[in-house]
């Protein structure tokens, strides 16, 4: 079979993050007055993690120094810094600056820039990662991905929604490769469930001062499980069939499937429709919940430290996100 050229993209370390407090669900059983059992029963999650004392750029900048070590760039100033986050540290500014503050990198010596595509952040930013790193000014980039999934949770109204969901940061650090990098990179959207996964407050939707009753009642994050599985049961099979036919690549080449964490059944309806194995895909959701944008890094150090992916393996990296949109990477690690 003829391979496809990889890009040169390498992934030269990786880490991840988790704030201290442990939340089983049977301790929010306890605190919500569910029955015991019921949470995990509704969600497939055992365990996730929130924060207390942390905050998002606490956990983005213990990520990204743990990938920082592993490439051996702890004290060299990197020349991007991609922060692609759904939820910002605050609208304005970006939040890559303030990581790049924490890292303790001077004034004027990288650039420090935002993506939001929710929980498809990581791979749109690697797939833009790519792009810089064919200009010779940019050769070392940090990808890191931050979220605070706890502040918005909707546990009156859809509880069973808010128990998916745990906090966390991942990160990558990115140069170039000889034998690594993207083969095919495939992203899109379908605009008809765009209400389908929302936080409505926070941009200029509703009016703060003139419309307080809607600002509040939008605060929380509200989604439309139905819509979302009726999007991806009848699109995603054959989005995946495209993506690997561009990259030249059977179901059989691919030696592991780093997936957007949204649960437990999801990622099994996922590897059903996509015809993958069940081992083939990395599954941690019932131990750390969604981590939004964060589970796509945070799963992918997961298998590179356990030794589940390898140096030379082929992996997909693949999403879904609010919106909704699609997006998957055939690499070559």
């Amino acid at each position: 079979m003829t391979m496809h050229q990889a890009t040169g993209l390498a992934i030269l370390g990786t880490g991840r993050a988790l704030p201290k407090r442990e939340a089983s669900s049977a301790e929010l059983d306890r605190t919500h007055g569910y029955e015991p059992g019921w949470l995990e029963a509704r969600t497939g999650v055992a365990t996730r993690y929130f924060c207390d004392h942390e905050n998002q750029i606490d956990l983005a900048a213990e990520a990204a120094r743990k990938a920082l070590d592993e490439a051996g760039l702890r004290a060299q100033p990197l020349d991007v810094i991609i922060c692609a986050a759904a939820v910002p540290y605050q609208p304005i500014p970006a939040t890559a600056p303030a990581v790049q503050r924490a890292l303790g990198i001077d004034d004027g010596q990288c650039f420090a820039t935002d993506v939001n595509s929710t929980c498809l952040g990581f791979p749109v930013a690697l797939h833009l990662a790519e792009g810089l790193l064919g200009n010779a000014r940019y050769s070392k980039i940090l990808v890191v991905s931050s979220e605070v999934a706890s502040r918005g949770l909707p546990w009156e109204a859809q509880p069973g929604v808010a128990g998916l969901f745990g906090d966390g940061a991942g990160a990558a650090v990115i140069g170039e490769g000889d034998h690594s990098g993207i083969l095919a990179a495939q992203f899109a959207t379908w605009p008809s469930g765009y209400e389908a996964c929302t936080i409505g407050s926070g941009g200029t939707r509703f009016d703060f001062e003139k419309e307080a009753e809607l600002f509040a009642a939008n605060s929380k994050f509200t989604m439309d499980g139905k819509e979302l599985f009726r999007l991806t049961a009848k699109h995603f099979g054959s989005f995946v069939s495209e993506l690997l036919e561009r990259a030249n690549t059977k179901r059989e080449d691919i030696v592991r499937v780093i997936a957007h964490q949204a649960s437990p059944g999801a990622l099994a309806h996922m590897a059903k429709i996509c015809d993958f194995r069940e081992e083939q895909v990395v599954n941690i959701a019932a131990r750390f919940g969604n981590q939004i944008s964060a589970s796509i890094p945070f799963t992918l150090d997961y298998a590179r430290k356990t030794g589940a992916v390898r140096r030379g393996d082929r992996i997909v990296i693949l999403g879904t996100s609010a919106g909704v949109s699609f997006g998957g990477l055939v690499m070559d690690l």
